[in-house]
């Protein structure tokens, strides 16, 4: 397989460098790799630059994602090269909505970045959600399957990356190096989607069963019906928002 390691950062010595690398450098003899430093290259709209960097996605079978938070978003480097990506990497129908195209489709994306928030900080409020929301929204655009993500808080004097979260990112390089391309994801989704709603539907019954004990009531077959939808509906609600929004890691 190809593995493409995109560096969405200033430093090349820096932790977002530092992240990537140890991904890459785990990922396998037996595969190939490229590194792409994006500062180093004039991006813009039909920009020769873009368009060498689009052929050696097209040619990548896993992407490697590493970008900084700043100010709670994505770097700026790292923005206008996806920004700049969507004109050639998506066919929009008539109504103007995205679609993949099948050069980009059922490939593989890790993400990585970093914070100077507080490890606390980040994992109450979520600093660096918004830089990994948007390089997931990207990918998934495109057609491409997640493998993994990493995050290194608390960045502000380190200068190198703890022995724990190096072994983390060496786990997740050998992942990514074993990580073959598939067709699509639509059977792991069901599944994950039936046990969610399974267990929505346990947690429901038992809230309403208490509930009920509590009160040393009982209720008709309507009333009970619409209580058990109104708790099975705020109960579905926070869980498919933890795992489409809350779920990023934040350590």
């Amino acid at each position: 397989m190809k593995i493409i390691g995109i560096a969405g950062c200033y430093k090349r010595d820096g932790i977002t460098m530092q992240m990537l690398e140890s991904v890459l450098e785990n990922v396998g003899p037996e595969n190939e790799v490229e590194q792409l430093y994006l500062a180093d290259h004039a991006i813009y709209p039909g920009s020769p630059a873009l368009e060498d960097i689009v052929l050696s996605l097209k040619q990548a079978d896993v992407w490697i994602l590493a970008a900084p938070t700043y100010w709670g978003a994505l770097s700026g480097v790292m923005k206008n090269f996806l920004d700049c990506l969507r004109q050639v990497s998506l066919r929009f129908d008539k109504r103007g909505d995205p679609h993949p195209i099948e050069p980009f489709r059922h490939k593989h994306y890790v993400l990585l970045t970093n914070c100077y928030a507080k490890t606390w900080e980040n994992v109450v409020g979520g600093t660096t959600d918004t830089a990994l929301r948007t390089m997931d929204k990207v990918m998934t655009t495109l057609g491409l399957i997640k493998v993994g993500e990493a995050v290194q808080t608390n960045t502000y004097f380190l200068t190198a990356l703890p022995i724990k979260k190096r072994s983390e990112l060496e786990k997740l390089g050998q992942k990514a190096g074993i990580s073959q391309r598939k067709d699509d994801e639509t059977v792991r989704r069901y599944i994950e989607l039936f046990f969610i709603v399974a267990g929505m539907a346990f947690l429901t019954m038992l809230l309403q069963a208490a509930v009920l004990h509590i009160l040393g009531q009982t209720l008709n077959f309507w009333n009970n019906y619409i209580s058990f939808v109104i708790i099975f509906f705020i109960l579905l609600s926070l869980a498919l928002r933890f795992f489409t929004v809350v779920k990023h890691k934040r350590k």
